[in-house]
């Protein structure tokens, strides 16, 4: 299992205003806009801008960040190994799968497991 890109949180209520700062202090375009829900995302570099009400975005702020992993079976099990809880199982999204865990110290993560396309597209290979 290997970790194929990490992502900051931003947390916004209007996801065009994010974008031109984020260009400009990365030097990247957004390689990455959806909707999940009732939130838009953007990614930027190394920023996954998560946008919408706040009462939207209160569902998933628990997570303090985003990481992307080639293998999320073996990711669950080096988890659990670790004593991680698994706080949102494995669910289908518009990139892949994806999953939340709380690490042992605390620290919940978001892990996600992009699809094929979407790794070839964005990570450098």
């Amino acid at each position: 299992m290997a970790v194929l890109k990490t992502y900051a949180r931003l947390w916004t209520d209007d996801l065009d205003q994010a974008p031109p700062l984020l260009e400009e202090l990365t030097g990247e375009q957004p390689h990455l806009r959806l909707a999940f829900e009732q939130v838009a995302l953007a990614a930027i570099g190394n920023f996954l801008v998560i946008a919408g009400p706040a009462e939207e975005r209160a569902r998933y702020s628990h997570a303090s960040a985003t990481v992307v992993v080639d293998d999320l079976d073996a990711l669950l099990a080096t988890l659990t190994s670790a004593g991680a809880a698994v706080t949102t199982p494995t669910t289908g999204g518009p990139t892949g799968r994806f999953l939340y865990a709380r690490h042992a110290d605390g620290a919940e993560i978001e892990y996600v497991e992009w699809t094929p396309e979407l790794v070839r597209r964005i990570i450098p290979g």
